[in-house]
C-alpha cells in the first residue's frame, strides 16, 4: 500500500478536484403568480416535487412560497421586484433589510442560491439605471455580513434585446449608451464569482426576423449542414437562435474585456397560444421548443464557442398566467394549467425524470407479490445509496415511515427511483424483485413522488407535511441526478478501492 502513496494521493487530489467544481448545468422554471386562481403555495412545491423541478426563479421573495419550499431541497432564486430597485439602490441599510427578511430569515431550511435584482432594469426601467449597481453591491454587502456570499449569487437579469448587431455572434456588441452601467456591472459579476442572467426569446426573433430565418431554426429542429448559419469570422456553425444569442452575449462581454463571466439563461420559452396574428404561437412549436431545449441543455452540448459547456436555463413558465395583461401570448407560456394539468406532454423519453409531464395513465414501481424480504432489503438499501433516492421519509418519525415493514419501504424506494428515471421499464427490476402497476402505492400522508392527484398536485398535502422532509439532509441522500458516480464521497470511496486492487 505504501509504495502506491503518490498515486493514492493523486487521485485524492483528483476527487478534491471533482468536489471543487460546479454542478452540471439545470433546467428550472419561473413561477409568475398573475393567475387568477393561483395555486396555494403547498399546491405549488408539490408540482414542483412531483415533476422533479429542483431550480426555480421567484420574481419577488413571496414569504408563504418561502415557507412551502422549505426542507425540498429545491434551489431557489429569488427577486428584488423592479419597484423596490431605486430604495435598495440608495440605501444599504434598505437592502440590509430586505437580505434579513427574504433571505436570512429562511436560508438554509430554504436552499436560496441567487438574488436576482430587479429584471431588464436597464429597458423596463431606465430611470433606475443609475442606481442597479449600487443595489447589486449593496444586497451583495448584506450577504456578506451574514456570511452568505458564497453560498449566494447576485445578478440581475438582461434582455437579450441590449445586444446589437447580433449576427454573426463574433461582432455582437451591447448598446454603448449602457456601458457606463455595464462596465461596472461586469466587475462586480467577474469580482464576485457570480454570472450574467438573460432573458433571450427565440420566438419573438423568429416573429421579428420576417422569414430571414426558418422556423426549424427557432425549435432546435435539426438543420441540413448547408442550412446551418455560418458566421463568417469565425467559422462557427449555427444550427439554432438560441445558441446564437448565448454567444453573442459571450462575444459582447469579450468586446468589452470580460472573458470569464458565465451565461444563465433567466427566461426563455414558447407560447402555446396566440392571436391571429401569432400563427407560429401553437401548441405543437411549444412544446417542441421546450422539448428541444431540455434536451439540449441536460445533454451538455454547450454553444458553439463554448462546446461542452452547458448554459443552465429557466423555462418561461410554469403556469400559464391567464391574468396577465397584453396579448393572448402573455397569458399562454406555461407549462401547466392552475390546476397542474400539463398543456402538452414533453416529449421527454431520454432525458431522465426532470418535467416528465404526462399526468394521465400514471404507472408505479411497486414490491412484487411474495418477494424474497432479504432480496427487498438489499433493493431498498442501493435505491437509498447508489440509486440516490431521497429516503429520508421512511426515517422513523416521518411520514412514510409507517407501517413499517420492509414491502412498504421497498415500494416506496423502488417506485421514488422508477419515477427518478423516467419510468424507464428497466428502471423497476431490482432483480425481478419489482414490478410495474397502475394502482398509486401512497397511503394516509405518505404521498409517492411521483404521486398525482387528478388536478395534477399531490393529494392531502398539508403545510407541515410539505415541509417535514429535508432531501439534502438524510444520511441515505446522495446528490441527485442519474445512476452514476457524482457524489465526491462516493468518488473518493472508488478511488480508494481501485488503489486496493492496484
Amino acid at each position: 500500500m505504501v509504495k502506491h502513496f503518490p498515486l493514492l494521493l493523486l487521485l485524492l487530489l483528483l476527487a478534491v478536484y471533482v468536489a471543487a467544481t460546479d454542478e452540471e448545468p439545470f433546467i428550472g422554471v419561473n413561477i409568475g403568480r398573475d393567475l387568477s386562481d393561483m395555486p396555494h403555495p403547498t399546491q405549488v412545491v408539490a408540482l414542483l416535487k412531483a415533476q422533479q423541478i429542483r431550480h426555480v426563479r421567484l420574481y419577488d421573495a413571496d414569504q408563504a412560497m418561502l415557507i412551502a419550499l422549505a426542507n425540498t431541497g429545491i434551489q431557489v432564486a429569488v427577486s428584488v421586484p423592479n419597484e423596490e430597485i431605486l430604495a435598495i439602490g440608495q440605501s444599504n441599510t434598505t437592502a440590509a433589510k430586505w437580505v434579513s427578511r427574504n433571505v436570512v430569515a429562511h436560508y438554509p431550511a430554504t436552499n436560496i442560491t441567487s438574488i436576482c435584482v430587479g429584471s431588464e432594469v436597464l429597458t423596463a426601467l431606465p430611470n433606475a439605471a443609475k442606481v442597479l449597481v449600487s443595489a447589486l453591491k449593496f444586497i451583495h454587502s448584506a450577504l456578506l455580513a451574514s456570511n452568505l456570499d458564497h453560498q449566494i449569487k447576485v445578478s440581475t437579469p438582461l434582455s437579450s434585446s441590449m445586444i446589437l448587431d447580433s449576427f454573426p455572434p463574433s461582432q455582437a456588441f451591447f448598446n454603448r449608451s449602457l456601458n457606463p452601467v455595464l462596465v461596472p456591472m461586469f466587475d462586480f459579476l467577474q469580482t464576485t464569482g457570480s454570472f450574467l442572467m438573460l432573458n433571450t426569446y427565440p420566438y419573438y426573433d423568429y416573429m421579428k426576423s420576417d422569414g430571414v430565418f426558418p422556423l426549424d431554426y427557432a425549435l432546435f429542429k435539426p438543420l441540413p449542414p448547408n442550412k446551418e448559419v455560418i458566421d463568417s469570422n469565425t467559422l462557427l456553425h449555427y444550427s439554432n437562435v438560441f445558441d446564437s444569442v448565448i454567444d453573442a452575449a459571450y462575444f459582447a462581454m469579450a468586446f468589452l474585456n470580460y472573458t470569464n463571466i458565465p451565461v444563465v439563461v433567466s427566461e426563455t420559452g414558447w407560447p402555446s397560444k396566440g392571436d391571429s396574428n401569432e400563427p407560429d404561437a401553437t401548441v405543437e412549436n411549444a412544446n417542441t421548443y421546450n422539448s428541444n431545449l431540455i434536451k439540449h441543455v441536460l445533454n451538455v452540448t454547450g454553444t458553439p464557442k463554448h462546446p461542452g459547456i452547458g448554459v443552465s436555463t429557466y423555462i418561461y413558465e410554469l403556469y400559464n398566467e391567464d391574468a396577465k395583461a397584453g396579448s393572448l401570448s402573455e397569458k399562454n407560456w406555461g407549462l401547466f394549467d392552475a390546476n397542474g394539468k400539463p398543456i402538452y406532454i414533453l416529449r421527454l423519453t431520454e432525458s431522465g425524470g426532470v418535467l416528465a409531464n404526462d399526468t394521465t395513465n400514471q404507472t408505479y414501481c411497486v414490491a412484487k407479490d411474495g418477494a424474497d424480504p432479504k432480496m427487498l432489503q438489499a433493493g431498498i438499501d442501493w435505491a437509498c445509496g447508489p440509486g440516490k433516492v431521497d429516503c429520508s421519509p421512511l426515517l422513523q418519525g416521518q411520514l412514510c415511515y409507517e407501517p413499517d415493514n420492509v414491502v412498504a419501504h421497498a415500494n416506496y424506494a423502488f417506485d421514488t427511483y422508477y419515477h427518478q428515471m423516467g419510468k424507464s421499464p428497466q428502471a423497476c427490476d431490482f432483480n425481478d424483485m419489482a414490478t410495474i402497476s397502475t394502482t398509486n402505492p401512497s397511503h394516509g400522508s405518505c404521498v409517492f413522488p411521483g404521486s398525482l392527484g387528478k388536478n395534477g398536485t399531490f393529494p392531502n398535502v398539508t403545510l407541515s407535511s410539505m415541509n417535514s422532509t429535508n432531501s439534502d439532509s438524510s444520511a441515505w441522500n446522495i446528490h441527485h441526478g442519474e445512476l452514476g458516480i457524482r457524489n465526491p464521497v462516493m468518488m473518493i470511496v472508488v478511488l480508494l478501492m481501485g488503489v486496493v486492487w492496484l
